[in-house]
């Protein structure tokens, strides 16, 4: 993958859905769209990730219906959800309504699942890393399928954004499924396991270049974006959480962004 790269340059945030009331989560969703951000991303668990293990907490998919509604400009998706707790063909109409309601700005954030404690709360079998990872492969194309049949179709072909660096089983679906990957950190990892993507294009003759890279970052975008750039990367992603979901990062980082693109 060259450095140089035709797409866009995006700036995601992830909205931690946990520990407040949810006014406040949407404040930070009409915040995050009023200063320039280009996706906004929530998550989905059951339960708090982090702080009180009984804390506030919210569902991703009636969350993102109601910031569809609420919002005008902004891509929108769970980063990512679990496709162990619902029906694949569910999923895919899940996804395809909200992409309707938002007017064509669903992205379809998808993986494995790794929270045992979410599988064990609400009655799911957690299994293995590996059976896991089988009904993600055995979904996704039933989601392909599914968007295929249904009335009224998607909008567009919904972008398929699949988490995670395995380097035997989930970089390989992503060379088979995926629009965009995602990786949770930045770095010498990162280039390391996008050379491992790079291999299971090639396996199945997929060009990788088809594939935008996408990575979670913290910190000062002039040293890390800058780094990721050279990778290839064009959508990184911020996390905030409340009470107050700081925004001066993500502000400096869609400055950032911008200053890019006056550049070009």
């Amino acid at each position: 993958m060259p450095t140089a790269n035709p797409r866009p340059i995006r700036i995601g945030v992830q909205i931690a859905p946990q520990h407040v009331d949810y006014p406040a989560i949407r404040s930070a969703a009409a915040q995050a769209e009023d200063i320039g951000v280009d996706i906004i991303f929530n998550w989905d668990h059951f339960l708090p990730i982090s702080g009180d293990e009984h804390g506030k907490h919210f569902e991703c998919w009636t969350m993102l219906a109601a910031w569809a509604e609420q919002t005008s400009r902004v891509h929108l998706g769970p980063m990512v959800t679990s496709v162990s707790f619902r029906n694949p063909d569910l999923v895919a109409d899940m996804a395809r309504t909200i992409d309707h309601i938002s007017g064509g700005r669903m992205l379809l954030g998808i993986g494995a699942g790794a929270m045992e404690r979410d599988f064990a709360e609400y009655g799911y079998d957690f299994g293995t890393p590996t059976a896991r990872l089988q009904t993600l492969a055995d979904a996704l194309p039933r989601i392909e399928q599914r968007f295929a049949e249904l009335n009224p179709p998607p909008t567009r072909k919904i972008p398929v954004l699949i988490g995670g660096g395995g380097e035997q089983k989930t970089l390989r679906l992503v060379a088979q499924h995926a629009d965009i990957w995602h990786w949770f950190s930045s770095g010498a990892e990162f280039a390391r396991k996008k050379q491992i993507l790079i291999k299971h294009c090639a396996d199945i003759g997929r060009d990788p270049r088809e594939i935008e890279l996408s990575a979670g970052v913290q910190g000062d975008p002039e040293l890390v974006g800058a780094e990721l750039l050279e990778q290839g990367v064009t959508t990184f992603t911020l996390e905030v959480h409340g009470p107050d979901f700081d925004m001066s990062v993500v502000r400096a980082w869609v400055a950032w962004r911008d200053k890019l693109a006056d550049r070009l």
